[in-house]
């Protein structure tokens, strides 16, 4: 059987795509920090064709022979890095917000945490199609048996979400730990209560940040006056937030879309990714392409992005080896989620989270590791029926 050629194309087109917007959208960047101009356009080819050799080199190995030891080697590796990366000398290590997120080697820093994603997609699909069937069972069976992922989940919340104070990955993996579970054949009932504590767990975290509850109430502040229109003036009032921080980023976040309208500025023509969007062209990404592109260019863009995740949930379905379909499935939930966390976050229909656009957003950790992940979905496209 041969490789999802398309998907391999589909793939190769976003990163092409990015790497055009490292070009045309970290103006403001570049000339505040004196880079060359084409300082993040040279860093994104880079690692957009290692990216594009990743996928392809995978894509060439025998998924019997080769998908379990890369699987377990980054599950494993980042694992262990994730826990003693804190007590790296400041020389080896980059921070962000006080928390040390990267891994600096010569020449490049990397993130684990982008890497352990498809590492412990690998591991929950090869441990549940070992410890999971479609089987009836009763709920206290099936609690014993998604007690021990919960303790391992818990595990990765304390090096994730108060190590790397990131909380946008552990909403990401709780989401797809809490699907692949159900797909693997857990019952309704157990998904129901997965999804409720992944609520609990993610609101005691929020209570437990003061920065994180100022975000929240920012985020409030934006769309309050929409929400509360459709209540009693009563329940409207004990609900309004007074005096919220402005939140600068995600108004120009709205402004910048609006501005691009339908058919968008013109390529490099954007206004508001000269020092109004920081991030536009990481977290952001979306709102300055929308600006340049408009929204016919962005739905085409997300239309490809789709017609992605149709083509790994398409390979996973027509996977008879459960640990292929398990695996195909969390790559392309890993990528549904990010990708609407980080459009529903630019567009404040949720609070944002700092979580990366599949393919689009710059940053060479997050390409990497997607690359990865799309290889090993590759490697296992060639035994399933398509």
């Amino acid at each position: 059987m041969a490789t999802d050629k398309a998907l391999f194309i589909l793939c190769t087109f976003c990163i092409f795509i990015s790497i055009i917007f490292s070009l045309s959208l970290p103006v403001f960047t570049t000339l505040f920090f004196n880079y060359s101009e084409f300082h993040f356009f040279i860093r994104q080819a880079a690692v957009g064709m290692v990216s594009i050799f990743i996928m392809w080199s995978l894509s060439q190995f025998n998924p019997e022979k080769h998908l379990a030891w890369i699987g377990f080697f980054i599950f494993f590796s980042c694992l262990l890095l994730m826990g003693v990366m804190h007590y790296l000398p400041d020389s080896m290590v980059t921070s962000a917000g006080g928390a040390k997120r990267w891994v600096r080697l010569p020449g490049f820093s990397f993130a684990p945490v982008e890497f352990f994603k498809i590492g412990f997609v690998y591991f929950l699909a090869w441990s549940f199609a070992r410890k999971l069937d479609d089987d009836k069972k009763p709920l206290k069976d099936e609690l014993m048996l998604i007690l021990p992922y919960l303790g391992l989940f818990v595990l990765v919340i304390y090096l994730i979400a108060i190590m790397q104070n990131d909380l946008g990955q552990i909403v990401v993996l709780a989401l797809t730990l809490a699907f692949m579970a159900f797909f693997a054949g857990t019952s309704l009932r157990l998904f129901m209560i997965t999804i409720i504590g992944s609520i609990t767990i993610f609101v005691v975290t929020i209570l437990m940040s003061d920065r994180r509850i100022i975000r929240i109430k920012t985020w409030w502040a934006t769309i309050q006056d929409m929400v509360l229109s459709i209540f009693p003036d009563s329940i409207a009032t004990a609900l309004r937030v007074e005096n919220a921080p402005e939140p600068y980023q995600i108004s120009h976040s709205l402004n910048a879309i609006k501005h691009g309208g339908l058919f968008g500025e013109g390529l490099g023509n954007s206004l508001f990714k000269l020092g109004y969007l920081s991030e536009v062209h990481t977290d952001f990404v979306l709102a300055g392409i929308s600006e340049e592109i408009g929204a016919l260019g962005v739905a085409f863009l997300t239309l490809v992005i789709f017609t992605i995740i149709y083509r790994i949930f398409k390979i996973s379905s027509r996977s008879d080896n459960r640990v292929f379909y398990l695996f195909s499935l969390g790559i392309g939930l890993l990528i549904v989620f990010s990708f609407l966390m980080n459009a529903f976050g630019i567009t404040s229909i949720t609070p944002i989270k700092g979580i990366a656009v599949p393919f689009i957003s710059y940053g060479g950790s997050s390409l990497l590791a997607l690359s990865f992940g799309i290889g090993m979905v590759l490697m296992v496209s060639k035994r399933a029926k398509l």
